[in-house]
């Protein structure tokens, strides 16, 4: 196909560029300065550790189990030179005119190569080949190596594929199409906004690169997300009670408790009207409470994991019945919020406390046993360096938490902003999820210790009698309330085949669903959106696998919201008249969302 070069490269304007290029290299100067007169404030300060996730020990093991067959070496090698003999053949035969499929197809899921650039011109078609040749290459061949532990192994494959997606050609001024055509056609004056960009990120960030996603003036936590209407009616150190106002005149009577996670805001579930799933919940005919917690700051350094149940769920089961005056009430566990929910029901069935009927968890791991792609964070180096950050003051950032959830999907949550901000010199678009996913919050130091130890490292909460709250033994298969277990076919923080794993501890009936997508939209996806799908299982069996499950399972289109609410519908008792928050047994505090939710962390 013939190119049209003038079009899609214009000729600049060379003293306009010529001009900006001298912007760029004082501006790039001003970032040189800032980033030795920071380091310089900070070294006078103890030298941290060279390597605290212990990456380069798990190369150098890697590397020496490579030499020691260096057979398989020299057939990789061979392997290469032959994908690349390929690769010239096909580039040869498209510059004499024939119509050849690629040597290496770009995967459809794959949005970096998405420009008809990168398949319509040869040149960026070879560097694209070239690029998705020797990525994969590289990530199978560190992936054979044989005689690594499992945890090292899967440390070199992480580590490895960041580095693959760092070297994108797409995150190159050069060989991006897209970012060379903008250049060209505004005389480089993208590349100086880009700059201010990446000088006003690290400004925000006090010297570390904190990526602004979203226009984060575009969106008010209760004014324009978080907007269902209700009132705090109680309030202790870590958390605030909502109560939201009824959306249809009788209620069922057991109202739901829905308990967020900690690491990020309850407002994920009710972002706007359209997609609100409190919202939703209210017009369905249910009451609903919701957990608001703290943004903690070095004054709740101490606080548990134990605090978290004494104060958050079993506190607020305590205010809910002085609300209303109903002592059985239906919950919700979300991701921290479902660990947490678990642990809670574990206590409560030892101490035979029946308060909790039914209950549901979003993305919830209780067996830590198969943690995914995070358990590359957690090995002693990695903990002690966190635990490290933490004693310093007393909680861990939220935005450091942020950046190993974003590392997860580098490309989508890392590399495409990079692009956009600081190669093409845009602005980032106002975007409400975004907004919510920059609103991270801080952990508290003892309580986040506890989880990254004996939940994720020791897996404590799936043995019987591993661990204990307020000095009673606990164990999940005490727990014989029925259980609805939601799972994101491609969720990557809570793998579905690790949120399978409940279905082999509770003693009562489970019903478990798998959702299309991952950790949010796999969550958050309303009837009248008409995405995504979900999978169920009606057969009464217990199955061992997620892969026996899902072989018998079927798939749905749409929401599984309504399949949610015909399950909780029967387990939320009699319809009553609806309630109004502040009109029963506690007062309204403040309008909802409440100020708890608005403190939002450094950075």
């Amino acid at each position: 196909m013939a190119e049209k070069s003038n079009e899609e490269f214009p000729t600049p304007d060379l003293n306009e560029f010529s001009l900006n290029m001298s912007r760029v290299a004082a501006q790039s100067q001003r970032l040189v300065a800032d980033f030795l007169e920071r380091h310089q404030e900070h070294a006078s300060a103890a030298p941290g550790p060279a390597d605290p996730m212990n990456v380069g020990k798990a190369f150098m093991e890697m590397t020496s189990r490579m030499m020691a067959d260096p057979g398989k070496l020299v057939d990789a090698q061979m392997n290469l030179f032959k994908g690349y003999m390929e690769l010239w053949q096909h580039a040869a035969q498209k510059m004499m005119g024939e119509e050849v499929e690629d040597a290496v197809p770009t995967p459809r899921s794959d949005k970096r190569f998405k420009d008809a650039a990168w398949q319509e011109n040869q040149i960026f078609d070879f560097i694209k080949q070239s690029y998705l040749l020797t990525s994969k290459w590289m990530t199978d061949t560190v992936h054979e190596v044989e005689g690594l532990d499992d945890h090292t192994a899967e440390k070199v494959d992480f580590y490895t594929r960041q580095f693959v997606d760092a070297m994108s050609p797409s995150n190159f001024v050069m060989t991006n199409p897209v970012v060379l055509r903008e250049t060209l056609a505004t005389n480089g004056e993208n590349l100086v906004r880009g700059l201010d960009h990446l000088l006003e990120d690290l400004e925000r960030g006090r010297g570390k690169l904190a990526i602004k996603m979203t226009d984060l003036d575009a969106f008010e936590v209760g004014g324009n997300v978080a907007t269902t209407p209700g009132k705090v009616v109680y309030q202790n150190e870590l958390m605030q009670l909502i109560q939201y106002a009824p959306a249809t005149e009788q209620v069922h009577e057991r109202p739901l408790l829905i308990c967020p996670p900690w690491i990020n805001k309850f407002y994920i579930l009710d972002l706007r009207a359209e997609n609100s799933f409190i919202r939703w919940c209210t017009e369905q005919g249910l009451t609903v409470f919701v957990i608001s917690w703290v943004n903690p700051d070095e004054k709740l350094a101490d606080k548990s994991f134990e605090d978290y149940m004494n104060e958050g769920i079993l506190a607020a089961l305590d205010a809910i019945e002085q609300a209303i005056g109903v002592r059985e009430v239906t919950t919700i566990g979300y991701c921290l919020g479902g660990t947490l929910m678990a642990a809670t029901l574990a206590y409560m069935a030892a101490r035979g406390d029946d308060r909790i009927k039914a209950t549901t968890f979003f993305t919830a791991q209780v067996d830590f046993s198969e943690p995914g792609e995070l358990g590359v964070f957690i090995d002693d180096e990695s903990i002690a360096h966190i635990e490290e950050l933490m004693e310093e003051r007393g909680y861990l950032e939220g935005a450091e938490m942020a950046s190993t959830f974003n590392m997860l999907r580098a490309n989508d949550l890392i590399w495409s902003f990079v692009v956009n901000n600081y190669l093409m010199g845009k602005d980032p678009f106002p975007f409400d999820l975004l907004y919510w996913n920059s609103d991270a919050t801080r952990l508290p130091r003892v309580m986040h210790s506890f989880y990254l130890r004996k939940m994720y490292q020791q897996n404590l909460l799936a043995q019987p009698g591993g661990l204990e709250f307020n000095g009673t033994p606990i164990d999940l298969g005490k727990v014989k309330i029925p259980v609805y277990v939601q799972a994101g076919k491609e969720d990557h923080i809570a793998p579905y085949r690790s949120v399978f794993k409940a279905t082999q501890h509770f003693s009562g009936p489970v019903r478990f669903m798998l959702a299309g997508s991952g950790h949010i939209a796999g969550v958050v996806n309303p009837p009248d959106a008409k995405k995504y799908q979900y999978w169920t299982n009606e057969k009464r069996k217990k199955y061992a696998t997620p892969d026996e499950w899902l072989a018998e399972a079927t798939e749905t289109p749409g929401s599984w919201w309504p399949d949610w609410i015909k399950w909780m519908q029967k387990h939320s008792g009699k319809k009553v008249p609806a309630r109004v928050p502040g009109e029963g047994g506690l007062k309204a505090i403040e309008d909802a969302p409440g100020s708890y939710v608005k403190v939002r962390s450094g950075g």
